[in-house]
């Protein structure tokens, strides 16, 4: 629960009803670094719930997705324009409850052996933005700020991820967290410390 504001420790599990969602934590080599791709939310959807908010690409599943990690490879290519052929599935990361849109998100972790061309699916996505895993996982991305959620509620002291000027906080930080972890942990065992 590491980068998730003090409300949120407080909530309860997914109920049975939640809608199943995928999301893609892509790896891409950019520059001799690995890079990680995150999207700016841009719904066509007035009643969004997430919109304009940092996210992984991804979305619900479909009749037609095998599982989660099918349903993590196509939401990419139609957001981003990878092709799901070329996204490669390393695992999966602990599954979160959204509250706040009833979804039951699973993060898939997936590389791409090269540096890929995003086409943006500008009914969902206003931006791209990456960075290397190197600079996310680094202390000094990571702050806190008080954010404002509508004009009734400001959440206090709300950890977040500052990505190139852009606040990634709520869901997609505990996802990128997680995976920050796991990235600390093989260079800990890389390094036999």
């Amino acid at each position: 629960m590491e980068m998730s504001h003090v409300l949120r420790r407080s909530l309860k599990p997914a109920p049975d009803h939640a809608q199943k969602a995928g999301v893609m934590i892509l790896l891409f080599p950019k520059s001799g670094e690995w890079h990680v791709a995150l999207t700016q939310r841009a719904s066509k959807y007035a009643h969004d719930k997430h919109k304009g908010q940092m996210s992984f690409p991804g979305g619900s599943m479909e009749d037609s997705d095998a599982d989660l990690i099918s349903t993590a490879k196509r939401e990419t290519e139609e957001e981003i324009g990878i092709p799901r052929e070329k996204i490669h599935a390393l695992g999966l990361l602990t599954s979160l409850y959204i509250p706040v849109s009833n979804f039951l998100v699973q993060p898939v972790l997936g590389y791409v052996e090269e540096e890929p061309v995003f086409v943006l699916e500008e009914n969902e996505v206003a931006e791209l933005v990456s960075e290397s895993v190197k600079v996310i996982s680094s202390e000094a991305v990571r702050k806190l700020k008080n954010l404002k959620i509508s004009k009734q509620m400001t959440l206090n002291q709300v950890p977040y991820f500052d990505i190139k000027g852009k606040v990634v906080w709520g869901a997609t930080a505990m996802m990128l967290n997680e995976f920050v972890t796991l990235y600390r942990g093989q260079l800990k065992e890389g390094s036999g410390k």
